[in-house]
């Protein structure tokens, strides 16, 4: 019964949160990636990025939506789409250091040419970040390993602003977003 108020409880706060107004800027972070090397807004500036926010030792939909991610970044090559990236932002970052991030997505087949896994801020950093810039929920229960989130994927445009966003772990709509990452690259 307990579990069940949960679920209820996070399923309820997340229909609450409104997706991000199209155009809106995010702003600016300096990161660190997987590879331990800054990344930040500045680095993504002049190309289109693909944004979601998951973490290490989830055991929901942050596999799904990784492998989901994957897939993405395969179709993004496929298609021949040159200079376009994709974030994943650390949402338990005492946990996900760059070494537990580069583990994790190697597990994925991640590129990580154009794959950026990032930590290297506080759990503060990052509850206030996602929902001020991409209006999703993130909290990290005191007596509890797993972060409840939200499960899009945030189309950015060259100048960082969201253009886009998509369920992230199921019916994720492929062929659209490679459509949306064609017309964002044209401009």
């Amino acid at each position: 019964m307990k579990k069940f108020f949960m679920l209820f409880s996070v399923l309820l706060v997340l229909s609450a949160c409104s997706p991000a107004p199209k155009g809106t800027p995010i702003k600016d972070f300096n990161y660190t990636d997987q590879d331990g090397k800054p990344l930040g807004l500045e680095d993504l500036k002049g190309k289109v990025w693909v944004a979601d926010f998951v973490f290490t030792n989830c055991t929901t939909v942050c596999p799904p939506m990784t492998a989901n991610m994957s897939q993405l970044q395969q179709e993004v090559k496929d298609a021949g789409l040159k200079d376009v990236h994709f974030v994943s932002f650390s949402i338990d970052p005492e946990i996900d250091t760059p070494e537990a991030l580069k583990k994790y997505g190697e597990a994925f087949e991640a590129d990580f040419s154009t794959w950026h896994f990032l930590t290297g801020y506080s759990q503060k950093e990052i509850e206030d970040y996602g929902p001020k810039n991409f209006k999703t929920i993130i909290k990290k229960p005191q007596n509890d390993d797993q972060v409840i989130h939200g499960v899009r994927f945030y189309l950015l445009n060259k100048k960082g602003e969201i253009i886009a966003d998509y369920p992230g772990n199921e019916d994720v709509p492929f062929n659209q977003i490679l459509k949306d990452i064609k017309a964002a690259n044209k401009h």
